[in-house]
């Protein structure tokens, strides 16, 4: 196993001062989604961070749900909101599921220990043969990405999947991804200049099916692409809450108008 580096996200992500909760339950484990009506179909339980907070990469949907004003607040550069920012905004249990699990695994200081902790949870969602790591946030230092990669390793019987934007970890650890694992680049990040270099499979989002028509991409719509092994790139219709008077927002006003259906549950 590659050496531990448990750089925190100051150094890549300005949302460092995030008060978590103190957990006093640690043998309760981390929390999964279960419910999530698109995923829940297919026998796939969601794992969650605070989406911004945990996000080093992001850019074009760059948004986060500020605990200390209680406001829902998008990056200087956002061109469309995150969806998972959305929810956490409108759904303190959300909220307070996300920040719970980022505290679990920041008290774990190696990448051994990280993968027991992650370990240990997953009897719960034993009847789950897909774990989609990331319904929020996303790998914010390389330790915890190496921790899922030990998990997914641990467990072959199992299908893993995750969008990232942190591409420079990826890249770094290609060779420590097991075969169970399926990683896609989730194209509009800081580092989208390597998507092409290393020829890593992605996903981009697009304001209507035209759009994807042009790029020749299908649209996934239940994450069959997303857990597929195929290695082919493939779209994602925009969804969720956008800005009033954005681009996107127009763009969900329009697929309204025509009846196009673009909800992501």
């Amino acid at each position: 196993m590659p050496k531990n580096n448990n750089n925190n996200m100051s150094k890549s992500n300005p949302f460092n001062k995030l008060q978590l909760p103190e957990i006093t339950k640690p043998e309760n484990g981390l929390s999964f989604n279960l419910k999530n009506v698109k995923l829940k179909k297919t026998g796939t339980a969601a794992f969650s961070l605070p989406a911004g907070y945990t996000c080093p990469g992001a850019c074009d949907c760059l948004a986060w749900f500020d605990r200390d004003t209680n406001k829902l607040k998008d990056g200087p550069k956002a061109e469309f909101r995150c969806f998972a920012a959305s929810l956490e905004a409108a759904f303190p249990s959300v909220r307070k599921s996300v920040d719970r699990n980022l505290a679990i695994l920041k008290e774990e200081k190696t990448v051994a220990n990280m993968t027991e902790k992650i370990m240990m949870s997953l009897p719960a969602i034993a009847k789950f043969p897909n774990i989609r790591v990331h319904a929020d946030g996303d790998f914010y230092n390389q330790s915890y990405f190496l921790a899922w990669m030990e998990t997914a390793r641990l467990s072959p019987d199992r299908l893993f999947y995750a969008y990232t934007k942190n591409l420079p970890v990826w890249v770094k650890y290609r060779a420590c991804v097991p075969e169970n694992f399926v990683l896609t680049a989730s194209e509009g990040g800081k580092w989208d200049s390597l998507i092409a270099k290393h020829k890593l499979r992605k996903a981009t989002v697009v304001y209507h099916p035209d759009e994807a028509e042009a790029l020749g991409l299908e649209i996934d719509h239940d994450d069959s692409h997303a857990r597929s092994l195929d290695g082919k790139d493939f779209a994602l219709l925009l969804h969720g809450m956008q800005p009033k008077g954005s681009d996107a927002s127009a763009a969900l006003k329009r697929m309204r108008t025509e009846e196009i259906k673009y909800s992501y549950s």
